[in-house]
């Protein structure tokens, strides 16, 4: 067993939390070159954590026996108990599995609508936000669009709020992004028992059935549900298929090269060993999907866009992809990313043709809170029915 790459350096005055938040990517690029490894150490949230950005490292994290707990992004503002024993988890995920199949997912297609976009981004977040509190909360925009509107503001405020610094303050003409987002929460969280009470149909039905431990489990997994978090990350993956695509192409290559999610953070609960290095108790475990995804070792030109690798040297391997967390700890809604995604995608080569309008512009990518260019894009759409009677 060997030592880790790098340091954790003193308490406060060792932290590179600023410096990965303002960079994630170069952060990393720049760790690996120094210690000449995908696993190294450093100091991130004031906490020892090791990063992985290696294949091995994410599946013996996710998949094997490191023993963690997992980290909620603000245990205030999204749940008062962060942290589930495994088998309470386990219990969850079968509970829930079944919510995503069959009749809860028939709704879906009913949010792939036409229409001429100027900043695409924009365009397909409102459509994942429909998608989502329609699912979830059976409020649908054509049917009560100022109830739309209102959860929509409400959750918009929730996860901007998240991101702020975590300082609760309210004066004369101002209030804290943070003290904001804990007023939405209440809000939202007054909405979500409502339905849970008084609406029997759809997945808020089903979940209000489910035998969780105590009366307030239910509201609190359905507003992680219908977090602004959602409808940005499949808004993520969708920009990055129109400014990668002109034709029929694989949506893996466009997860691989543009993850929606930097990566997910972990506990150890115990000694244990990843990657044949050491990780005492209590250091923070943190895997980044974008290095991830291009680990030479498994994908050759990891940096090149080839759709072609996953019918050949890749033909099988998208279980090694970690956009949604992998293996036991995988996203539960995974699946239901997926029909949305692909329905999404073969609605848009089915029925158009699109060019960036105007050709010039900066398509820099940021990486958080998700993935996506700096500069918002905007594209022109044309219907091909059009095209052809033209």
């Amino acid at each position: 067993m060997s030592k880790l790459p790098g340091n954790a350096g003193a308490s406060l005055l060792g932290d590179k939390s600023l410096d990965f938040y303002r960079d994630p990517v170069i952060f990393c690029q720049q760790l690996i070159e120094k210690y000449h490894s995908r696993v190294f150490l450093c100091r991130l949230l004031n906490r020892p954590t090791v990063f992985i950005c290696s294949v091995e490292g994410m599946r013996e994290l996710l998949c094997g026996t490191f023993t963690v707990r997992c980290f909620s992004v603000d245990i205030t503002a999204f749940r008062q108990t962060a942290v589930f024993s495994f088998v309470e988890a386990c219990l969850l995920r079968l509970s829930l599995n079944s919510l995503f199949s069959g009749t809860s997912l028939k709704s879906s297609a009913d949010y792939i609508s036409s229409g001429q976009p100027q900043c695409i981004y924009s365009v397909f977040k409102r459509l994942g936000t429909e998608l989502v509190l329609g699912l979830f909360l059976n409020v649908r925009v054509e049917e009560q669009p100022e109830v739309f509107q209102e959860i929509m503001q409400l959750c918009t405020e929730h996860w901007h709020g998240l991101i702020s610094a975590p300082v609760k303050v309210k004066v004369p003409l101002w209030t804290s992004g943070f003290a904001k987002a804990l007023d939405a929460r209440s809000k939202l969280m007054e909405i979500i028992k409502d339905k849970l009470e008084n609406d029997k149909q759809g997945f808020v039905g089903s979940l209000a059935s489910l035998p969780f431990p105590n009366s307030g489990s239910a509201a609190q997994h359905l507003l992680l549900f219908i977090s602004a978090l959602i409808p940005k990350a499949l808004a993520s993956l969708l920009t990055s298929f129109t400014l990668a695509l002109g034709g029929p192409e694989i949506l893996l290559e466009v997860q691989r090269l543009w993850p929606p999610f930097i990566g997910g953070r972990r506990i150890a609960e115990k000694d244990s060993t990843l990657s044949d290095f050491c990780v005492p108790k209590d250091y923070g475990a943190v895997y980044i999907s974008y290095f991830i995804h291009r680990d030479p070792e498994v994908f050759q030109q990891p940096d090149s866009f080839l759709p072609e690798r996953w019918s050949g040297r890749n033909a099988g391997q998208e279980h090694l992809l970690c956009s949604f967390g992998n293996g036991t700890r995988s996203c539960i809604g995974s699946n239901l990313t997926d029909i949305f995604l692909k329905e999404a995608c073969r609605y848009l080569l089915k029925n158009y043709d699109w060019y960036l309008d105007p050709t010039s512009q900066d398509l820099d990518y940021k990486w958080l809170p998700v993935s996506r260019p700096t500069n918002l894009p905007s594209l022109s759409f044309t219907r091909l029915d059009q095209t052809i009677s033209d």
